[in-house]
Protein backbone atom coordinates (compact mmCIF):
# COMPACT_ATOMS: atom_id res chain seq x y z
CA UNK A 1 0.00 0.00 0.00
CA UNK A 2 1.43 3.44 -0.70
CA UNK A 3 1.85 5.81 1.79
CA UNK A 4 1.97 9.42 2.01
CA UNK A 5 4.25 11.31 3.94
CA UNK A 6 2.61 13.97 6.61
CA UNK A 7 3.65 16.62 4.43
CA UNK A 8 2.40 15.44 1.23
CA UNK A 9 -1.48 15.31 2.78
CA UNK A 10 -1.12 18.71 4.32
CA UNK A 11 0.04 20.47 0.77
CA UNK A 12 -3.10 18.19 -0.36
CA UNK A 13 -5.23 19.89 2.53
CA UNK A 14 -3.72 23.21 2.06
CA UNK A 15 -4.56 22.83 -1.84
CA UNK A 16 -8.27 21.92 -0.79
CA UNK A 17 -8.14 24.51 1.27
CA UNK A 18 -8.87 22.18 4.64
CA UNK A 19 -7.77 22.20 8.15
CA UNK A 20 -7.09 18.55 9.27
CA UNK A 21 -6.46 18.12 13.55
CA UNK A 22 -3.30 15.71 13.60
CA UNK A 23 -6.20 12.68 13.66
CA UNK A 24 -7.53 13.70 10.51
CA UNK A 25 -3.82 14.12 9.27
CA UNK A 26 -3.03 10.69 10.44
CA UNK A 27 -6.58 8.85 8.90
CA UNK A 28 -6.29 10.88 5.66
CA UNK A 29 -2.49 8.95 5.15
CA UNK A 30 -3.63 5.44 4.86
CA UNK A 31 -7.18 6.86 2.97
CA UNK A 32 -5.50 8.67 0.34
CA UNK A 33 -2.51 6.10 0.30
CA UNK A 34 -5.70 3.21 -0.54
CA UNK A 35 -7.28 6.11 -3.57
CA UNK A 36 -3.47 6.50 -4.80
CA UNK A 37 -3.11 2.20 -5.03
CA UNK A 38 -6.76 2.17 -6.57
CA UNK A 39 -5.45 4.49 -9.48
CA UNK A 40 -2.58 2.71 -10.03
CA UNK A 41 -4.73 -0.35 -10.41
CA UNK A 42 -7.28 1.18 -12.56
CA UNK A 43 -3.65 2.00 -14.97
CA UNK A 44 -3.21 -1.22 -15.36
CA UNK A 45 -5.92 -2.09 -16.94
CA UNK A 46 -5.89 -3.05 -20.60
CA UNK A 47 -8.44 -0.32 -22.17
CA UNK A 48 -7.27 -0.34 -25.95
CA UNK A 49 -9.62 -0.06 -28.77
CA UNK A 50 -12.23 1.39 -26.19
CA UNK A 51 -13.86 4.95 -27.74
CA UNK A 52 -13.74 7.23 -24.81
CA UNK A 53 -16.81 8.53 -23.39
CA UNK A 54 -18.28 11.32 -21.16
CA UNK A 55 -21.12 9.36 -19.09
CA UNK A 56 -21.54 5.67 -18.51
CA UNK A 57 -25.21 5.50 -20.14
CA UNK A 58 -25.83 7.28 -23.89
CA UNK A 59 -27.44 10.33 -23.69
CA UNK A 60 -28.38 12.72 -26.13
CA UNK A 61 -26.46 16.20 -25.41
CA UNK A 62 -27.43 19.15 -27.66
CA UNK A 63 -25.32 22.10 -28.27
CA UNK A 64 -26.38 25.29 -29.62
CA UNK A 65 -24.63 26.80 -32.05
CA UNK A 66 -21.22 28.71 -31.40
CA UNK A 67 -22.21 31.98 -32.83
CA UNK A 68 -20.74 35.37 -31.52
CA UNK A 69 -22.72 37.19 -29.60
CA UNK A 70 -22.71 40.36 -27.88
CA UNK A 71 -21.40 40.94 -24.52
CA UNK A 72 -23.70 42.06 -21.51
CA UNK A 73 -22.98 45.27 -20.47
CA UNK A 74 -20.64 45.88 -17.50
CA UNK A 75 -23.21 47.82 -15.35
CA UNK A 76 -25.72 45.17 -15.64
CA UNK A 77 -22.54 42.10 -14.93
CA UNK A 78 -21.12 44.10 -11.77
CA UNK A 79 -24.41 44.86 -10.60
CA UNK A 80 -25.11 41.75 -8.29
CA UNK A 81 -21.67 41.87 -7.22
CA UNK A 82 -20.99 41.95 -3.86
CA UNK A 83 -17.77 44.34 -3.93
CA UNK A 84 -16.69 46.17 -6.80
CA UNK A 85 -14.00 48.10 -7.76
CA UNK A 86 -12.97 49.49 -11.15
CA UNK A 87 -15.04 48.18 -13.21
CA UNK A 88 -13.67 44.89 -11.20
CA UNK A 89 -15.38 41.90 -9.43
CA UNK A 90 -13.38 42.24 -5.86
CA UNK A 91 -13.12 38.89 -4.09
CA UNK A 92 -11.33 37.49 -1.42
CA UNK A 93 -7.11 36.88 -1.76
CA UNK A 94 -6.43 33.05 -2.03
CA UNK A 95 -2.59 33.20 -2.35
CA UNK A 96 -0.46 34.42 0.90
CA UNK A 97 0.65 37.84 0.53
CA UNK A 98 -2.31 38.90 -1.53
CA UNK A 99 -4.11 41.48 -1.47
Amino acid sequence: MTTLSREEVEAIALLARLHLERDEAERMQAELGAIVDYFGALAGVACDGVEPMTHAVPAAVPLRADEPEPSLAVADVLRGAPAVRDDLFVVPAIIPGGD
